[in-house]
């Protein structure tokens, strides 16, 4: 039956789909119940711990078909990726560099793109991993990098602001409780990015700051 869940820390709308048996986030997304939180949140996996999302029911789908032949069915799944960027401490890419992901106990070699980039699908109850780059060139090369799926806030809450400055070498606490750490990060960030620099990450740093870490 149709019910609301509340989203805990690490949660994302595909995790939460599958977790209630559909294949397609959507069809929790686009409900009109959800328009608030769609409107608030923009991105479906990208959810506050407490926001509230309803679940609909599942709804029978029924197909005729003779019963004296075999027929296939093939249900269609959104594909989720795990899309990151590697840069050296100059704000330089890690360009065509071995490395090594680890998604759940899956590792592959791999290399990243001419920008830094790599792109990989996952599982949508996926919700760890680490990187581990392979590329004597690079400072902290051979070091594991963990990498928690699921658990950006919304950049307009501290939590959200934090962890993308953290993860952009900026390094405040990541859940945002020191203020003058958190403020001299925004600071550091504003200087590098051409903004007025006040230390309060208003609504043109958070534009910003959405628009460098990528989400």
């Amino acid at each position: 039956m149709a019910t609301v869940h509340t989203v805990s820390q690490g949660e994302h709308l595909s995790r939460i789909a599958r977790q209630y048996g559909f294949t397609d986030y959507r069809t929790i997304w686009d409900r009109s119940e959800n328009a608030k939180l769609k409107s608030a949140r923009q991105n479906p996996n990208v959810l506050l711990p407490g926001d509230q999302l309803f679940i609909p029911d599942r709804e029978l789908r029924e197909e005729p078909r003779h019963t004296d032949l075999r027929h296939r069915f093939q249900v269609s799944r959104r594909k989720l990726k795990l899309a990151i960027v590697l840069e050296d401490m100059y704000e330089r890419p890690v360009a065509v560099a071995p490395y090594e992901l680890r998604i759940e106990g899956d590792t592959r070699s791999l290399t990243t793109s001419g920008d830094g980039r790599f792109e990989r699908e996952i599982a949508p109850d996926a919700e760890s991993a680490s990187i581990v780059v392979r590329d004597a060139q690079t400072p902290a090369s051979n070091i594991a990098i963990p990498v928690k799926i699921g658990h950006l806030d919304p950049v307009d809450h501290v939590s959200g602001q934090a962890a993308r400055l953290n993860n952009l070498g900026y390094f405040p606490p990541v859940d945002g409780t020191d203020a003058e750490a958190l403020r001299s990060a925004v600071e550091e960030f504003q200087c590098d990015h051409g903004l007025a620099v006040d230390g309060k990450c208003g609504p043109a740093t958070q534009a910003k700051l959405k628009q460098v870490h990528g989400c």
